[in-house]
C-alpha cells in the first residue's frame, strides 16, 4: 500500500498520521475470492451421460484479478458437502447443497452450485479447510502426478501452473505451506525441461517457507536444485552449498531427490 500524500507545508502529529493511515487503508478493498459457474456442458462416454461445470475462482482485493477456471461434476460438490458435513456438523447446518436435479434448466442447476461455494465460503471454518483447495484443485493435482510419473513434463506444468494460481488466490485463509509441493514439482519440471531460470526461480519462491517450517525432505532437494542449475547459470552457490553439505550430513540415511519427493507428495 503507498504511502497517503504529505500534506506541504505542515507537520503531522502522531495522532494525525494515524488517522490519514486509517483513511487511506480503508480505501483498500480486502481480499475476497468469488466462485462463478459460467457454463455448463453434457459430456457422454461410454457408459454414460454426466454433467460437468465450469468452475470461476477470482480474487479480488488482490494484485491479480485474472480467474481461472477448472471443470468439476456435481457428484464432487456433493463429496465436497459430505465432508463439510462430517467435520464441522452444526457449523455448517444452514448450508444446502442443492438438489442433483432441479427442475429447469441445466444452467439453473449451475447458478444454484455458485450461491452454493459462495455460501460456503463465507463461513469461517470452510475457507480456512484444506477441503476447499481439495475441491478446487485435487483433479488437477492428480493429473500433474500422472504426467509426472509419465515424464510429460509440459502437460504436469499446465496443471500445475493451474494449482498453483487458485493456491494463491485462497492464501490468505490456508498454510503458507500447501504451496511448496506444487512448486518443487514446477522446478522439477522446468528443470528436466532444460529451462533453468525457471527451475530456479520457482524452487527459490519455495525456499524461504521450506526453511521456516523446517520441511527437511523438500530442503534438501531444493538445495540440490539450486546448486546444480546455479553452477550451470553461474551464480553464486557457496551459501547454498555450505547448506546442503551440512544437512547431507545430518541426513543422509533418508536423503531422497527432490523428484521423489514431489511423486510421493503431488496427490
Amino acid at each position: 500500500m503507498s504511502e497517503p500524500p504529505a500534506l506541504s507545508g505542515s507537520s503531522l502529529t502522531t495522532k494525525e498520521l494515524q488517522q490519514r493511515w486509517r483513511e487511506a487503508k480503508g480505501t483498500q478493498r480486502a481480499h475476497k475470492v468469488l466462485f462463478d459457474i459460467p457454463s455448463s456442458c453434457v459430456v457422454e462416454d461410454a457408459c454414460c451421460k454426466h454433467v460437468v461445470y465450469q468452475v470461476a475462482v477470482m480474487a479480488c482485493g488482490s494484485f491479480s484479478t485474472r480467474h481461472v477456471i477448472v471443470e468439476r461434476r456435481y457428484s464432487d460438490f456433493s463429496h465436497f458437502h459430505q465432508k463439510l458435513t462430517e467435520e464441522f456438523g452444526e457449523e455448517v447446518e444452514d448450508l444446502a447443497l442443492p438438489c442433483k436435479h432441479l427442475a429447469g434448466p441445466v444452467g439453473g442447476r449451475g447458478l444454484a452450485l455458485q450461491d452454493y461455494l459462495n455460501q460456503a465460503f463465507a463461513v469461517r471454518c470452510v475457507r480456512h479447510s484444506p477441503l476447499v483447495p481439495d475441491l478446487l484443485t485435487g483433479k488437477e493435482l492428480s493429473r500433474a502426478r500422472a504426467s509426472l510419473r509419465g515424464g510429460q513434463f509440459r502437460a504436469a506444468l499446465e496443471q500445475l501452473h493451474t494449482v498453483l494460481q487458485i493456491q494463491e488466490k485462497l492464501a490468505p485463509w490456508q498454510r503458507p505451506t500447501q504451496l511448496v509441493p506444487v512448486l518443487a514439482a514446477i522446478a522439477v519440471c522446468h528443470r528436466d525441461l532444460g529451462e533453468p531460470l525457471e527451475a530456479v526461480a520457482a524452487a527459490h519462491r519455495a525456499l524461504p517457507v521450506v526453511r521456516r517450517w523446517k520441511m527437511n525432505d523438500y530442503l534438501g532437494g531444493l538445495l540440490e536444485t539450486l546448486v546444480d542449475l546455479s553452477y550451470g547459470l553461474q551464480r553464486p552457490v557457496a551459501h547454498l552449498q555450505e547448506e546442503l553439505m551440512a544437512l547431507r550430513d545430518r541426513h543422509a540415511a533418508s536423503w531422497r531427490s527432490l523428484k521423489e519427493v514431489v511423486v510421493r507428495d503431488v496427490t
